[in-house]
């Protein structure tokens, strides 16, 4: 009797990391978080990215387009509207332009990150410094816009949420990276960062910052890191440190672990000089 031995054969299974089913499982998991560590670095061993200047700041901030637009679009429905829905659009009107400090804050953001990226490409190629930010729309917009504006390539370390957060149109393609794990984001922002600019922002922007000033104090990150936070106005209002300093939960030194800038020219003074120094730059020759 003849034995077909291919009809007792049976198909190939998938090889385990081409099973998304495991992949996506809880026994997967270990798997991903590698593989938000690894995908990342292979980009930026890629393009030799070493150094970043991180920036902070709210995703619900309007550029100076979107917040003239919407002025306009309230003004217009005021000057069709009936005496009795006059009052209502004033009142929302006059709320809507106290956000118009918000939206400066996003210009000089703009204006800051083409200032830095101008710089960073005087230095030899080894020692730039790329804009790096979360990579969602509002001050993580300009920042990358800023970048974009001069010609020097932008990260945008981008994460998963139900709303708000989706990818900018100014960071560069292969820098532009899509995160789950909010742990191995704030990784990368910490590897990588030489210096770090708070633009104002929420919940979100509370956490990054805090943990920086957390893992600076207790000595968890040991290099200098410059630290910026952006319109003194907005920060004191919101976090009054001399009061933690009174009540002794911080030591007056953790005062020193930041200072507040109100203006691009400032910061950008600030941050290369202080990494001038720390880092010993020097600009290539022409």
């Amino acid at each position: 009797m003849e034995f077909n031995n291919e009809k007792n054969i049976k198909p190939r299974v998938e090889k385990a990391y081409d099973n998304m089913e495991f992949i996506h499982s809880k026994d997967g998991r270990i798997i991903r978080m590698l593989s938000e560590y690894l995908y990342p670095e292979q980009y930026f061993r890629k393009y030799g990215v070493k150094n970043a200047i991180v920036f902070y700041g709210s995703a619900r901030t309007l550029s100076l387009e979107q917040f003239n637009y919407k002025l306009k679009t309230l003004n217009d429905k005021l000057s069709f509207a009936s005496e009795n829905e006059k009052p209502e659009i004033e009142k929302e009107i006059k709320e809507f332009m106290q956000k118009k400090v918000i939206t400066d804050c996003y210009e000089e953001a703009m204006k800051l990150a083409e200032m830095l990226g101008n710089w960073s490409l005087t230095l030899p190629k080894k020692d730039r410094f790329y804009i790096a930010t979360g990579g969602g729309p509002g001050m993580m917009e300009a920042a990358n816009r800023g970048a974009t504006r001069a010609n020097c390539p932008s990260i945008g370390l981008n994460i998963s949420l139900p709303f708000e957060q989706a990818p900018n149109n100014y960071i560069t393609d292969d820098l532009n990276f899509e995160f789950h794990y909010f742990f191995m984001r704030k990784f990368w922002f910490v590897y990588l960062a030489k210096a770090f600019v708070a633009l104002p922002g929420g919940l979100g922007t509370l956490d990054e910052l805090t943990e920086i000033l957390t893992l600076i104090q207790t000595t968890k990150i040991t290099k200098r890191l410059p630290i910026v936070l952006f319109n003194d106005i907005f920060w004191k209002s919101l976090i009054d440190f001399e009061y933690l300093v009174e009540t002794g939960m911080i030591s007056r030194k953790d005062l020193d672990l930041f200072v507040y800038c109100n203006t691009a020219e400032e910061a950008f003074d600030f941050l290369t000089r202080e990494l001038t120094e720390i880092h010993s730059l020097k600009q290539k020759k022409s």
